[in-house]
């Protein structure tokens, strides 16, 4: 059986429609201007796209564009490790909630696993910044 995870759910609240913020964040070619943790530059590659950053050459593959609004992923290293991340756009009155969430991976110490979520705060709020910029 597989261990449960510790998780960390990452909001941040933006003041646009979920629509926008969802085809904004649905296009990956946008993620290297505000998601830093993921890399400076994504390429198409196949079914998937490969990302260039701190990490290395990362795959990624997204959920299928959807009605719900979830832009789930797997991140798969270099070393083939694979890691599937939950990030979701959700209505919240006329604004939006952007929420991800952080799984503790087994042997991350308490500093490592307070430094990735805090990390993924951080490029919230910049997706949050360009965002409300217009």
């Amino acid at each position: 059986m597989t261990k449960t995870l510790e998780v960390k759910h990452v909001s941040v609240s933006i003041e646009r429609s979920p629509d926008d913020v969802y085809h904004y964040v649905a296009k990956i070619e946008t993620w290297p201007a505000w998601a830093h943790g993921l890399g400076k530059s994504v390429r198409k590659a196949g079914d998937g796209w490969i990302a260039e950053g701190p990490l290395g050459e990362v795959t990624i593959r997204f959920a299928e564009p959807n009605p719900y609004r979830v832009l789930d992923h797997d991140v798969t290293l270099p070393n083939g490790q694979t890691f599937h991340n939950s990030f979701r756009v959700i209505p919240n009155g006329a604004q939006t909630e952007a929420v991800f969430s952080v799984f503790r991976q087994p042997d991350v110490t308490d500093q490592a696993f307070r430094e990735d979520w805090q990390a993924v705060e951080k490029d919230l709020r910049a997706l949050k910044k360009i965002l409300e910029a217009g």
